[in-house]
């Protein structure tokens, strides 16, 4: 391996839980090093975030722009690598797009962005600077989760049917943002949250999720998206009836009031030969059920599972692998997609393996049509999203 890519982070400083994860996740491997950071909203958080953190004094920034102007007029070779995005959503747009435009790669937490406009505004200028773009979808990292998505590209479970998918915490069954909760804060705000509380926070990935191991296309829905708490501006809870290109079926519900829920994002898939369960909270396993059959357990570190699970595991077969480590994949895969451009090589495809940009769009665009649908009386709202991704681009 040659010397390690360096990584600046935006947000994630004192009090961001996922800021913490995306640092551990970037280092696991030894090929990232947390390298400059602009980690809060005020330039004194910010820069106490960065020296609790250990960051050198003339890269830890007060805010973000200047952090794109501290590192741009650094050498080339001294410059962050990539830029790590981990703010509330509304900021997404402006640092991704500043970073994007000066040539810098960017990894961006979902959802992508506010509106459809900004994703696309995103696409063009990622492809105009020709960046590696990712967006944390982490669930798509876990090994058993791409074992799943093998099983169904085989043909395993014969012409898909149905697909089940539900994401259900509890975190919000109460008005926690009025108790200092920064995270519920933020969530629940539509002028830092966008147009979607549960859907754009937790529905995004149940919907990542679906289309990452089916590859079906969305082409109808009927939503149903409540505010259950008295006060709150967005929905905390959502359902959906989905219909698919070629006649499949789905179902997709997601929650933040279900008292009892931590974080059960559960995914189910029928086909006409078979089907396969996963459950984030059980992640090493999935379940395998063939026609006339017994079930099937398939664990996560043996040999019979694909090259894709594989290579996606760093413990023997025991030894749990879940949240930090599937982040740790999707890290894994931005740092292979740049070193492949670093050393005008192809990257390997079983490692540059993660959500990218068009993903993102898809997620966005999925969004806004959920949210047409539940104000609309119509019973059907078209809903041709963009094309599910095949990895290794």
């Amino acid at each position: 391996m040659s010397e390690k890519l360096r990584m600046g982070m935006v947000g994630g400083g004192a009090g961001a839980f996922i800021g913490a994860v995306h640092r551990m996740a970037a280092a696991l491997d030894g090929e990232i090093v947390f390298t400059a950071g602009a980690l809060s909203s005020t330039p004194d958080k910010a820069r106490a975030s960065g020296q609790a953190l250990g960051l050198e004094e003339r890269r830890n920034y007060g805010t973000w722009e200047e952090m794109l102007e501290g590192e741009l007029r650094l050498p080339p070779e001294k410059r962050i690598h990539f830029v790590s995005i981990v703010t509330p959503n509304h900021l997404h747009h402006p640092v991704a797009k500043a970073f994007a435009a000066a040539g810098f790669h960017v990894v961006c937490d979902k959802p992508l962005v506010h509106t459809t406009a900004q994703a696309l505004d995103l696409l063009d200028t990622a492809r105009r600077s020709g960046v590696v773009f990712a967006v944390t979808y982490n669930y798509s990292g876990y090994p058993m989760v791409r074992e799943a998505r093998e099983r169904v590209r085989r043909g395993e479970l014969g012409e898909i049917r149905k697909v089940i998918v539900e994401y259900n915490q509890g975190w919000l069954a109460t008005r926690l943002e009025e108790a200092g909760n920064k995270q519920a804060d933020w969530r629940t705000d539509p002028a830092r949250s966008g147009i979607a509380g549960a859907l754009g926070d937790i529905g995004s990935h149940a919907e990542n999720l679906m289309t990452t191991v089916t590859g079906l296309q969305l082409e109808a829905l009927c939503a149903d998206l409540t505010t259950f708490v008295p006060g709150r501006e967005l929905d905390d809870d959502a359902s959906m009836l989905l219909h698919f290109t070629g006649g499949a079926r789905g179902l997709l519900w997601c929650s933040q009031i279900g008292i009892g829920a931590e974080n059960d994002l559960h995914l189910r898939v029928f086909g006409t030969r078979g089907s396969l369960c996963w459950r984030q909270e059980d992640p090493n396993t999935l379940e395998l059920h063939l026609l006339d059959s017994p079930l099937q357990l398939l664990r996560r570190g043996n040999p019979y599972l694909s090259e894709a699970a594989r290579a996606a595991t760093r413990l023997p077969s025991g030894h749990p692998e879940a949240f930090i480590e599937a982040f740790a994949n999707l890290y894994r895969g931005v740092a292979e997609a740049i070193r492949a451009r670093l050393e005008n090589r192809d990257p390997d495809p079983l490692i540059a393996d993660f959500p990218t940009l068009e993903d993102g769009l898809r997620g966005v665009q999925f969004i806004e049509k959920v949210v047409e649908s539940a104000r609309s009386n119509q019973k059907w709202t078209p809903a041709q999203l963009t094309a599910p991704m095949v990895p290794g681009r």
